[in-house]
């Protein structure tokens, strides 16, 4: 029984240490790892063996990832793709469905961009969008919103899905794949399908918000480079993965097809790819697009501590046994570990408000129950993500920027990105849990 309750206050110290200490996350999980591994008897020297091998195993590979990722959304937002894809896909589909392309939009550039970038670089475009077609900006803007939120929180390489997918062993292209599968319903239902209802909320957006990252329409790349390179990580590592099962292992060609969907080098191939044809072609200097680089890796540091701290905690678990205890327990609860590890990063998310936060520290908990029978690593991934969305409210800083982006109320604000967040955690649970019967 000790265990669990050094977990239950060890989880509960974390949480008040971020949200009302208002400590740095990173050093927040720091203090929790500490407290953790002397509670359960190790040493000093063991603690911090364990803290810097989990911080170490789970860097390693995410620095890498998230690295080329920071670029590789730098690239498109700054060269007007993400721009080009919000016209192209907007004169497609007419005035009408207008909120179905922005749908789309937001789940292309979400791919490779950060949530917090995706935001900043689409929401002046929707604004524009909106008053030029007297719209209304929710109806416009949630479903976007919707589709950068699902890509945040389940698909790599986006910081916590590409962290977890690691530490469970989860296949990258699988992954991928079930995450477009839950994805569709989710944002088709939280965005299109909900937004049309939230018509009657006005919202007018600041001055200061609007008319912002507006690129001329003869410096734009071309539709097809711009697609082609936000969506080239999905196409290499899902590609792969799906002529995997067509090619024999023995063929010249099979070596090749494996490498190319290798997470790190998919990431790698794709930055190369968007330099070459969304810079350098259009006239850019290297040592611009160097600077810029240099100013998207900078964009990441926290975000790769905080996750490093909780590769720390997951390790500082498994080092005291209370991962092998919590694993014994949980089974014997007889709920669906799916169900569980949504429930647990569900919790995490409402009390912390970080959704990165609450899926780390959930998949933490919850690793003895992957390597269980039946228990598909994937949609475990999935699982967590889509609880990381549920319930935002006043201590996530999507919440608030929604709120002053769109200059509504406190109460409009509930009723719309609460409301939304919430529908895109429970349908991801829903289908994730059909999909579970399948596999």
């Amino acid at each position: 029984m000790m265990p669990l309750v050094i977990v239950f206050t060890g989880v509960v110290l974390l949480l008040l240490l971020i949200s009302v200490a208002k400590i740095n996350t990173f050093i927040s999980f720091t203090l929790v790892c500490i407290f953790v591994g002397l509670s359960m008897g190790l040493s000093v020297e063991a603690t911090v063996e364990a803290l810097t091998k989990g911080m170490g195993d789970t860097l390693g590979f995410l620095v890498l990832i998230l690295g080329f990722g920071s670029m590789l959304g730098k690239v498109v937002a700054d060269s007007g793709a993400a721009q080009k894809i919000t016209q192209r896909l907007v004169a497609a589909f007419g005035t009408k469905k207008i909120h179905w392309a922005l749908m789309l939009t937001g789940f292309i550039v979400g791919i490779p961009m950060f949530y917090a970038v995706g935001f900043v670089i689409l929401v002046p475009i929707v604004f524009t969008v909106a008053a030029s077609t007297g719209l209304p900006l929710i109806f416009v803007g949630l479903p976007m919103l919707a589709s950068l939120s699902v890509t945040h929180g389940y698909l790599p390489p986006h910081p916590a899905p590409t962290a977890i997918a690691n530490m469970f062993n989860a296949d990258m292209g699988t992954t991928i794949f079930f995450g477009i599968l839950v994805a569709i319903p989710a944002i088709i239902v939280a965005g299109p399908v909900l937004s049309s209802r939230f018509k009657q909320i006005k919202a007018v957006p600041l001055k200061e918000f609007t008319g912002r990252n507006v690129i001329k329409e003869s410096e734009l790349p071309s539709t097809f480079m711009s697609m082609l390179a936000a969506l080239m990580p999905v196409v290499l590592i899902g590609g792969s993965a799906l002529l995997g099962n067509f090619i024999n292992q023995t063929s010249v060609i099979y070596p090749f097809v494996h490498a190319v969907g290798n997470p790190v080098i998919a990431m790698l191939l794709s930055v190369l790819f968007a330099i070459g044809f969304l810079s350098l072609r259009r006239g850019k200097k290297m040592k611009e697009v160097t600077d810029d680089l240099a100013q998207a890796i900078s964009s990441i540091a926290m975000i790769l501590l905080i996750l490093a701290g909780a590769g720390g905690l997951k390790e500082v678990l498994v080092a005291s046994g209370i991962s092998n205890y919590l694993g014994d327990l949980l089974g014997q609860s007889g709920m669906s570990p799916l169900l569980l590890a949504w429930l647990i990063a569900a919790v995490i998310r409402v009390a912390v408000g970080s959704a990165t936060v609450a899926g780390m520290t959930a998949a933490g908990i919850v690793l003895p129950l992957v390597s269980g029978p039946g228990v598909s690593p994937e949609l475990m991934v999935l699982a967590i993500g889509s609880g990381s969305l549920m319930l935002s409210h006043f201590n996530d800083g999507g919440f608030w920027m929604f709120k002053e982006y769109f200059n509504l109320s406190v109460k409009e604000t509930f009723l719309t990105w609460t409301v939304m967040e919430t529908t895109i955690s429970v349908v991801g649970l829903l289908v994730i849990l059909m999909l579970n019967n399948f596999i």
